[in-house]
């Protein structure tokens, strides 16, 4: 690059006293670059417009959907603290208390009513697996303090079959996480305005695109989006749990009547340690949303691990006091799972100790809605910052390494709501058709996070203080979490966790494609390090495609004439008169580039053009190398987007043709029309 400073304007101006005189010196590049050192600049924001009136409209809608743009040197103030961490990273977790209890009662209400029982001990049982894996999850992030997900941990110490197994296992939850949260949050809206049933899953639909544009704005701002209503929430279940307890303490227990139609219906399966574990797979669903903390340390404020202890603590602690609360009151009411899936567990709950339409029991069901809605940005906010690990380690397409506008990671972003859309949309927005799905992923990254974390500390073992207890901490947890993937997989297997146990072989498979080609292309593009590269040192020529003399023809041909001497110009026609007409012309005005006409009696034009090439190669000797060949393509460039329509559709298709043609370089010639000219 040329030093900026060659182009400076040097101006002289008069000093305060007489006689005195002082410069100004302007740099060219000042508006739109920052001059950091030699031949080194930094863009500025004004570097980065649209330069055309369509391309700054689109930056200003942009701008208005998703804020302004900013600079890398900016992510330090996008980070989260522990109060706007908490709803980001937690409110998938906490959320899933609003209907692990139902899912635990609907699996036990197939053997009748009368195993509702086992509802509170099943809680309690998820509860500890939570404990134990929060447990392991805090020394995780301490391990790994830019971000401890079970991908960067299984591959780190299992390999990179079991860190791709972990990768694809969470990717699957966490789509599975948007799905279902949005369709729980919308069961909740048609708990009180039932008229809403029946468009469930338009207006998932609809939640899902609102979340993904919410997010395109930055983390920083769905954090403070989000934090609100994951507050309001917390505030309104556990006022709901005071009022709960206060009545069984008091032993003013209200009386619950469910509709008679809900208890007619006969008992399809015996009460059986394989339903006992259905239910308990079905409560496991709690546990989602925790990797997601280990996975986003970096997002946090420093100290980031210290921060993400603490986030990762209150989730569990909130979760458990809000999930073991309402398994306990359900199961003094004598709450029945509604099989039409029409009302909530959590909202029959809250009628019977407020009554129904009262401004409480709006504001639970409410806030309940809104939250497992926002309980998606979980994945929203761990999905693409995963996918940007895995494109960095070449296993997905490096676009999801790259960063938005506003710092977020767009492409992972878009592609979490596209197929969060079409699950909605192929299980008709149902919570319980979603659920057989769920938890399986989650439970086998689990399981090979902390399996990964045993051998980490054994291989530490003689620089790592206390290293045989932090083992058994993730022991634990990689038996306990491993032992209930199996259950998980086994007692949904016929429901649908096939589904995922098949995508998630086939995803792995995708990734390891994916590197195979990265690699072999880094290997083809590799050089040597320890050598002069040459210049050129193979013969060159050439082409130039023509339909006739005119401003573009003659920019192009001047511009092959500066590549090689050696040029050729093919005009490719259907008409012989037409032909030996261009040629008259040319020989009288550019005698010196030598002109083939090329005759298409069947009308083709791409075709001709690729077999003249072909004949240019085979005419080369087979033992010498042959020449690299210019294909040199004039192009008008319209000045409106609706005359681009009427140019060039010839020329775009002879570019698509070439590209990846051997020892072909492809140059593409714009020629620009001016205002003035006609």
């Amino acid at each position: 690059m040329t030093n900026p400073d060659h182009g400076a304007d040097p101006r002289g101006l008069s000093g305060r006293r007489l006689g005195d005189r002082r410069m100004r010196v302007e740099r060219p590049h000042a508006p739109f670059f920052r001059y950091t050192g030699e031949r080194t600049l930094v863009a500025r924001e004004a570097a980065s417009r649209p330069r055309t009136g369509t391309g700054r409209a689109m930056a200003r809608v942009r701008r208005a959907l998703f804020g302004r743009q900013l600079s890398s040197d900016e992510e330090a103030g996008e980070r989260l603290n522990v109060a706007t961490g908490l709803p980001v990273f937690a409110s998938d977790n906490i959320s899933s208390s609003a209907y692990a209890t139902e899912e635990i009662m609907r699996v036990l209400a197939v053997a009748g009513v009368g195993a509702l029982f086992l509802t509170l001990p099943i809680t309690i049982g998820v509860v500890i697996v939570l404990a134990i894996v929060v447990t392991s999850y805090r020394q995780t992030i301490a391990a790994y303090p830019k971000g401890g997900g079970s991908y960067i941990v299984a591959s780190d110490n299992l390999g990179t079959l079991p860190g791709l197994t972990a990768a694809a296992a969470i990717l699957t939850d966490y789509v599975l996480t948007v799905a279902v949260s949005v369709a729980a949050g919308v069961a909740a809206l048609t708990s009180i305005f039932p008229s809403l049933f029946d468009s469930r899953v338009l207006i998932g639909v609809t939640l899902v695109v609102l979340l993904a544009m919410v997010n395109l704005r930055g983390i920083r701002e769905s954090g403070l989006v989000f934090s609100a209503p994951t507050y309001i929430y917390l505030v309104a279940i556990f006022g709901l749990l005071a009022i709960g307890f206060f009545h069984f303490a008091t032993g003013t227990m209200p009386e619950y009547h469910p509709p008679a139609s809900w208890l007619t219906t006969e008992a399809g399966e015996g009460l059986g340690i394989l339903l006992i574990l259905r239910a308990f797979a079905s409560g496991s669903v709690a546990l989602t949303g925790t990797e997601a903390v280990a996975d986003g340390v970096q997002a946090f404020r420093p100290p980031e691990a210290r921060n993400a202890k603490i986030v990762i603590t209150l989730m569990g602690s909130f979760f458990a006091v809000i999930f073991i609360g309402m398994s306990f009151l359900a199961s003094q009411l004598g709450v029945v799972p509604d099989p039409t899936e029409q009302e909530t567990i959590i909202s029959q709950i809250t009628r019977t100790f407020v009554g129904a339409g009262t401004p409480f029991h709006l504001l639970i069901q409410i806030s309940t809605a809104v939250l497992l809605i926002l309980a998606a940005n979980t994945s929203f906010a761990d999905f693409p910052r995963l996918s940007s690990f895995l494109a960095r380690d070449g296993f997905l397409p490096r676009v999801f390494q790259f960063r938005g506008a506003r710092l977020a990671f767009n492409s992972g972003i878009l592609v979490l709501a596209a197929l969060a859309v079409v699950l909605i949309g192929l299980f008709g927005g149902s919570v319980a058709a979603l659920i057989p799905l769920y938890t399986v992923g989650v439970f086998i990254a689990f399981t090979l996070s902390q399996s990964g974390m045993v051998r980490r500390w054994y291989k530490l073992r003689a620089e790592v203080p206390g290293w045989r207890k932090r083992a058994l901490v993730n022991g634990i947890g990689a038996v306990t979490t491993g032992v209930v993937a199996f259950e998980v997989a086994l007692s949904k297997f016929v429901a649908g966790a096939w589904i995922v146990l098949v995508l998630i072989p086939v995803l792995i498979g995708v990734m390891l494609f994916i590197k195979r080609q990265y690699t072999s292309s880094a290997a083809q593009l590799a050089v040597r390090t320890d050598v002069h590269l040459p210049g050129p040192h193979r013969e060159e020529r050439v082409i130039v495609p023509v339909a006739g003399i005119n401003r573009a023809v003659v920019q192009a041909l001047n511009v092959g004439r500066s590549i090689a001497d050696d040029i050729l110009a093919v005009l490719v026609t259907d008409s012989p008169d037409e032909g030996a007409s261009i040629r008259a012309q040319w020989e009288q005005q550019l005698p010196e580039v030598p002109l083939v006409v090329v005759e298409s009696p069947y009308r083709a034009i791409i075709s001709p053009v690729l077999a003249y090439l072909d004949v240019l190669d085979n005419m080369v000797p087979g033992d010498k190398e042959r020449p690299i060949t210019f294909v040199v393509i004039p192009e008008f460039v319209a000045r409106s987007w609706w005359e681009r329509i009427l140019y060039n559709q010839s020329a775009n298709r002879l570019r698509r043709a070439l590209l990846g043609r051997p020892h072909t370089v492809v140059v593409n010639v714009p020629y620009r029309r001016e205002n003035g000219e006609h």
